[in-house]
C-alpha cells in the first residue's frame, strides 16, 4: 500500500512538472495566456515565500511581481532539467535577501557561525517555525522570530519548516550544497529557538509588570473609596 502511495506521488508529481513545462514552452512560443496560466499556479506560493521573509504583505507583492518579470525575462533561459518552481523560488529568494540588506545594515556573523560537524547536535525538540501556525498570536511571534534571523539563515529555514522542501531542492535554491544547507538549519534553529525564549521570558516581563499595574490602581481605587 505505501509503495502504490509513493506511486501515484510519483506520477502527480511528473504530471504537474510536464504541466509545468507545457506552459513554458508555450509561453517561449509566444502565447501570453499560456505564461499567464503560468502566473496563476505559482503566484500564492511566490508570494508566501516572499512574505515569510519580508515585513509586510506590500513588500512580499512587489517582490513576487518583480519575480514574475524577471521570469518573464529570462523565460527563453529557462533550464528543463530543473523543475519551475526552483528556479523562481531562487528568483524570490534572491530579490527578498537583496531587499533586506538594501533596508538595513548588514547583520555580522560573527560568533554564530559554528563547525558544520555539529549537525547532529540540533534540539529536534526546539520550537519550529512551522508549529502552531493556526494560532494568529503564536504566527506573530514565529514572523518575529524568523525576521530576527540573518539573511542566509532566514531563508533556509522558510523553505524548509514553512514550505517543507528537501535540502536537496533548498540546496539548489539557494546555489549553496546540501551541506551547506544542513548547516544553516542547524544554526538557524538554534538561533530561532534563542529569539523565541528571548521574546518570551520579555513578554512574560511585560504581561507581569503589567500585572502589577493594575493590582497598583485597584488597590488605590479601594483605598480611596
Amino acid at each position: 500500500m505505501a509503495s502504490d502511495s509513493k506511486q501515484g506521488a510519483g506520477r502527480r508529481d511528473n504530471e504537474s512538472r510536464e504541466g509545468d513545462y507545457d506552459l513554458i514552452r508555450r509561453a517561449q512560443a509566444g502565447e501570453e495566456r499560456a505564461f499567464e496560466l503560468l502566473v496563476r499556479r505559482f503566484e500564492r506560493r511566490a508570494f508566501r515565500v516572499a512574505r515569510n521573509m519580508l515585513p509586510t504583505d506590500e513588500d512580499a507583492q512587489d517582490i513576487a511581481q518583480e519575480a514574475f518579470l524577471r521570469v518573464f525575462r529570462n523565460l527563453e533561459r529557462f533550464d528543463f532539467k530543473h523543475e519551475f518552481s526552483t528556479w523562481l523560488y531562487r528568483i524570490v529568494t534572491n530579490l527578498a535577501i537583496d531587499f533586506l540588506r538594501r533596508r538595513r545594515p548588514a547583520v555580522s556573523t560573527s560568533g554564530l557561525l559554528g563547525d558544520e560537524d555539529d549537525l547532529d547536535l540540533v534540539d529536534e525538540k526546539a520550537p519550529s517555525p512551522s508549529a502552531g501556525l493556526e494560532q494568529v498570536d503564536t504566527a506573530r511571534e514565529v514572523h518575529a522570530c524568523l525576521a530576527a534571523l540573518p539573511e542566509h539563515f532566514r531563508s533556509v529555514m522558510v523553505l524548509r519548516e514553512l514550505e517543507g522542501l528537501s535540502c536537496i531542492r533548498i540546496a539548489e535554491i539557494v546555489g549553496a550544497t546540501h551541506v551547506t544547507v544542513r548547516w544553516r538549519l542547524h544554526r538557524g534553529r538554534k538561533l530561532f529557538q534563542e529569539e523565541w525564549e528571548r521574546r518570551a521570558r520579555l513578554n512574560a516581563g511585560q504581561r507581569a509588570e503589567s500585572e502589577d499595574l493594575c493590582g497598583d490602581g485597584a488597590n488605590r481605587a479601594g483605598g480611596e473609596a
